[in-house]
């Protein structure tokens, strides 16, 4: 049945919250780097928490906590999804948001590459078109080209992480096939929490209560995007749920720049501006069934 007008004027709505969403919870991280209160361990845990919290309080029946042990692709899913928080986190507040984020938002290209091969998945002209487009624009924006100011640590584990990321989305849509979004949603949460609680304790320094309340906040925006872009893609062409999306990390530039006075170089504003057409043009290609990511 087709959308109606105004269902699909919610769902529209409802993405571009997500979208602000995700944007705030990015650039809240980034804030408390700022604050010297940077713990990224404690960072994965508050939003491992909170998010387990939401997903009781939203999805209390559809929730198979038993299913987080059994099926080894949900603990793949875990495994794989919390350690790529850890490093989008981690990156966030060693690269600065925009730029960890333009190339976090990559995986976009990774997954139809990782569908091509595990899910034999056709790659179509768009997608090779797109991932040409977007790995040109990672090379520019990570300074490959450069012999005086060539990428670093950080920006390779912002590559991994977005290969984390496109792990993830692969598995995901097998899950989808007898998993509930909910129960795929919390393995993160729970295989995460498994991971980072030790460290968390382990460097544990006490915050201002200001930091405490950024990290809260951060998180609750974290899993309130998640639920909302679920539930916008219920009622939302995934086309142009997954345009809006590509929109987050040009949000996030621009609140870095406003923000933390973060700039980029113009060979890295084209970088950055291929990976979005990029990523876009593969996003949007008319046949394209992507899976929505659980943020990772």
């Amino acid at each position: 049945m087709p959308t109606t007008a105004p269902r699909h004027r919610r769902a529209l709505l409802i993405m571009l919250a997500s979208a602000a969403f995700f944007v705030a919870n990015v650039l809240l991280v980034r804030a408390l780097g700022t604050l010297g209160s940077a713990n990224v361990w404690l960072i994965a845990v508050a939003r491992f928490v909170v998010g387990l919290a939401m997903i009781v309080a939203v999805y209390r029946r559809e929730f198979q906590p038993t299913h987080l042990w059994r099926n080894r692709k949900l603990i793949d899913r875990g495994v794989v999804g919390g350690i790529g928080v850890y490093l989008t986190y981690l990156t966030v507040v060693k690269l600065g948001a925009g730029r960890a984020t333009f190339i976090g938002n990559t995986y976009i290209i990774w997954g139809a590459f990782l569908a091509a091969w595990w899910l034999k998945e056709k790659l179509r002209p768009a997608t090779l078109t797109g991932g040409a487009a977007a790995l040109v624009g990672l090379a520019l924006l990570t300074n490959v080209f450069s012999s005086a100011n060539p990428p670093g640590l950080y920006d390779a584990l912002a590559v991994v992480a977005s290969l984390m990321s496109a792990h993830v989305v692969v598995t995901i849509r097998q899950l989808h096939d007898s998993e509930h979004t909910s129960t795929i949603f919390a393995a993160q949460c729970v295989y995460g929490l498994l991971i980072c609680t030790v460290p968390a304790v382990a460097t544990f320094e006490p915050l201002t209560p200001l930091a405490w309340g950024v990290l809260l906040v951060a998180s609750v925006c974290a899993g309130a995007g998640q639920l909302t872009m679920t539930r916008a893609f219920r009622d939302l062409p995934v086309a142009e749920g997954s345009l809006i999306q590509i929109l987050v990390p040009l949000g996030i530039a621009c609140g870095g720049a406003a923000f933390f006075h973060e700039h980029f170089a113009p060979h890295e504003l084209i970088g950055a501006a291929l990976i979005l057409a990029g990523c876009a043009f593969t996003a949007l290609r008319r046949d394209a069934k992507p899976t929505p990511p659980e943020n990772e």
